[in-house]
């Protein structure tokens, strides 16, 4: 019995690891969408860029889970329209536009949905075969 609760406790710490890496990256989606139609204050100055997360490997309770590292922009060029009326428009009448795909970002919330849930998915697994573990235990 002593050896169940551990490798079942680091299942567990490692699948919340994955959790709050995937929680975290949800936030950034949401923020890149939410600028998504942003524009400079000044004329000709850059919009919002859009980010990406960054993950790496760290250990927890003894075993590799992950997590945030950082946040990166996104070094694609911005987009550009043309709307000479616009007070960020530079001088030949172009205004920048955010780097901001938002089809790739919904499909990027999507993944990052799933990974959530198949990481919950762990963790509800590892609490039921503990139980299920500790019943037969208990005959």
């Amino acid at each position: 019995m002593a050896d169940i609760k551990p490798v079942a406790g680091v299942a567990q710490a490692v699948a919340a690891s994955a959790l709050r890496a995937q929680q975290a990256r949800m936030r950034i989606i949401a923020e890149n969408l939410a600028n998504a139609d942003s524009t400079s204050q000044t004329p000709g100055g850059d919009p919002y860029r859009r980010q990406e997360p960054v993950f790496s490997p760290t250990k927890i309770a003894g075993a590799q889970g992950v997590r945030m590292a950082k946040v990166t922009p996104d070094p694609t060029e911005f987009r550009t329209q043309y709307e000479p009326g616009n007070p960020s428009a530079d001088a030949k009448g172009y205004v920048k536009l955010p780097n901001v795909n938002p089809l790739v970002e919904a499909l990027d919330m999507r993944e990052a949905q799933r990974a959530y849930e198949a990481n919950l998915n762990v963790i509800e697994t590892s609490r039921a075969m503990q139980e299920r573990t500790l019943d037969l235990l208990k005959k």
